[in-house]
């Protein structure tokens, strides 16, 4: 299965972080404003992130790159960093268990988004899994 599916494998390696992340962020942010919070982190994964790709040998000038896949990266950077924003100020004052499957409605409006802009077409299966995606995150956020 890993080799004909190796998007699965990270996929679901990058879900085990994200449930790391949505723990250690809700104990971190504890009696710190998020934002600095979010700065932090922010640095860690910059220095982090610069080590792995030096270590591993891909490190390659930027300014090489073209001119619109540094504006694609640049907005998608900026996208990244208000969602952490939000992110952080949600943990901040909602349960871990709540904000993170709510901030994962973002499987719903990818889905969307990339049959707008990607002309990706998910199918009729695809497209039952998105829905119950929704369905959870509308009866986590919908108070009794």
């Amino acid at each position: 299965m890993a080799e004909s599916t190796p998007w699965l494998v990270w996929a679901l390696l990058s879900a085990v972080f994200a449930a790391m992340t949505a723990i250690l962020a809700k104990l971190g942010v504890q009696g710190v404003d998020p934002d600095l919070a979010t700065l932090v982190r922010t640095a860690v994964v910059i220095v982090a992130l610069s080590g792995f790709v030096v270590a591993t040998g891909k490190w390659r000038n930027p300014a090489e790159l073209s001119a619109r896949t540094l504006l694609f990266l640049t907005l998608s950077g900026l996208a990244t960093g208000a969602s952490w924003v939000c992110y952080f100020r949600a943990l901040k004052y909602g349960e871990a268990s709540k904000v993170a499957p709510v901030d994962k409605f973002s499987v719903v409006l990818v889905a969307i988004f990339a049959c707008l802009f990607l002309a990706e077409r998910p199918s009729a299966r695809d497209w039952l899994g998105i829905c119950l995606v929704a369905t959870g995150v509308v009866l986590l956020a919908v108070q009794r």
